[in-house]
């Protein structure tokens, strides 16, 4: 299965209220324009005039009838209307479509829209962006749910095309990559794909397991490690996570390693003496090589909503945050953050993972992200 196809179908489940809510718009404003029919005439109170003949005029019936040969053959019966297609199938675009219900695109419509993106976790000032550009020059005109979900998807992997970067590798031997975020973010999983990844793309990796503090962070990344033949350096529980960092480093040098990653333990961003700690992990870098790290990734959890902008601003003040990485979408998560945030902060997103396999994490694409939040086919 593609990853495309995956981040469709898990994602779709997840941000079903978004698709739901576009049918139930214009479906709702369809039905308010769409004038009733007149009632059909009741053939009993025609004027005489206007009485079908066979009613009134008809002789005895038994010259009416012709001999069976000459009767023509009777009409086939008119096809059946085609079964209008579920909910989902009319979301996902399946089924006939000219007959889709359509509204024009008015105040109100557009306002309705917003309503709509702002409860996918896109943020007010986001939807505002995203629906005016959707109106431009588009007013008055009818529209469709699939002409709807195209133009949603045009205008969000508009604004999340200049994020859309992977991350970028130096010449400095080793790169050091300091992975950050609150607890259960998902950083001790991602550092493990990212490792395996590298390594089959012919890196030499070392990760340094710098969450002293939970016995399962250092054991998960020692079976990722040994399932990408990549070292892991440890240190006893309690232990000073910037000391094991500074030996990492020296570690790595020896053994020309390309890659070093560093897991830190999850700190929640309204911890003061947790982010102090974060820091401290950053200037011992530092005294090391001046320029590490070379890269701070900051794991974001999908299903923490706005929350994630408020991460995104205390993380980027203390460790210079240098890209995102997005996990969990294939949760109860609506999506729409991920647009938040490049629009608001414009940190490369790096990666985005749907699943607990290595294969589950991959770059971001901004055209397949897009389409996979609104529900357009592939």
């Amino acid at each position: 299965m593609s990853f495309f196809k995956k981040l469709k179908d898990r994602l779709t489940r997840s941000s079903s209220r978004l698709e739901e809510g576009l049918d139930a718009i214009v479906e709702e404003g369809a039905e308010a324009e769409t004038p009733k029919a007149p009632p059909a005439p009741d053939p009993a109170v025609l004027p005489p005039e206007e009485t079908p003949p066979s009613v009134e005029t008809a002789p005895d019936p038994a010259p009416v009838r012709a001999p069976a040969p000459e009767t023509p053959a009777a009409p086939d019966p008119a096809p059946a209307a085609p079964a209008r297609p579920g909910l989902m199938g009319r979301l996902m675009g399946r089924g006939p479509t000219p007959d889709a219900p359509r509204r024009v695109l008015d105040d109100e419509m557009l306002e309705q829209l917003e309503e709509l993106l702002i409860a996918s976790d896109m943020g007010v000032d986001t939807a505002l962006r995203v629906t005016a550009n959707l109106a431009e020059g588009r007013m008055g005109r009818r529209l469709s749910v699939p002409e709807i979900k195209g133009l949603l998807a045009t205008e969000i992997a508009r604004i999340m095309e200049p994020v859309a970067r992977p991350m970028p590798l130096t010449r400095q031997r080793p790169q050091v990559v300091l992975v950050v975020g609150v607890n259960g973010s998902g950083k001790t999983t991602t550092i493990g794909k990212l490792a395996s990844q590298f390594r089959a793309a012919g890196k030499s990796v070392v990760i340094a397991a710098g969450d002293t503090f939970r016995a399962a962070a250092v054991e998960q990344l020692q079976v990722w490690g040994t399932r990408a033949g990549v070292p892991v350096m440890t240190a006893p529980e309690g232990s000073d996570p910037a000391s094991l960092a500074f030996d990492a480093m020296k570690r790595a040098e020896a053994d020309g390693a390309d890659l070093l990653l560093i897991d830190t333990a999850g700190r929640l961003q309204n911890r003061a003496d947790l982010m102090e700690e974060l820091s401290k992990i950053v200037r011992v870098i530092r005294k090391k090589d001046p320029s590490a790290p070379h890269n701070t990734l900051l794991v974001l959890d999908a299903t923490t909503g706005q929350n994630a902008l408020n991460q995104v601003e205390v993380f980027q003040k203390l460790s210079d945050v240098s890209g995102l990485v997005m996990t969990k979408l294939d949760g109860t998560a609506k999506g729409g953050v991920l647009v938040a945030l490049a629009d608001r902060f414009g940190l490369p997103i790096h990666a985005i993972g749907v699943g607990e396999q290595i294969e589950d994490l991959d770059a971001f694409d901004p055209e397949d992200f897009a389409a996979a939040l609104v529900g357009v086919r592939e």
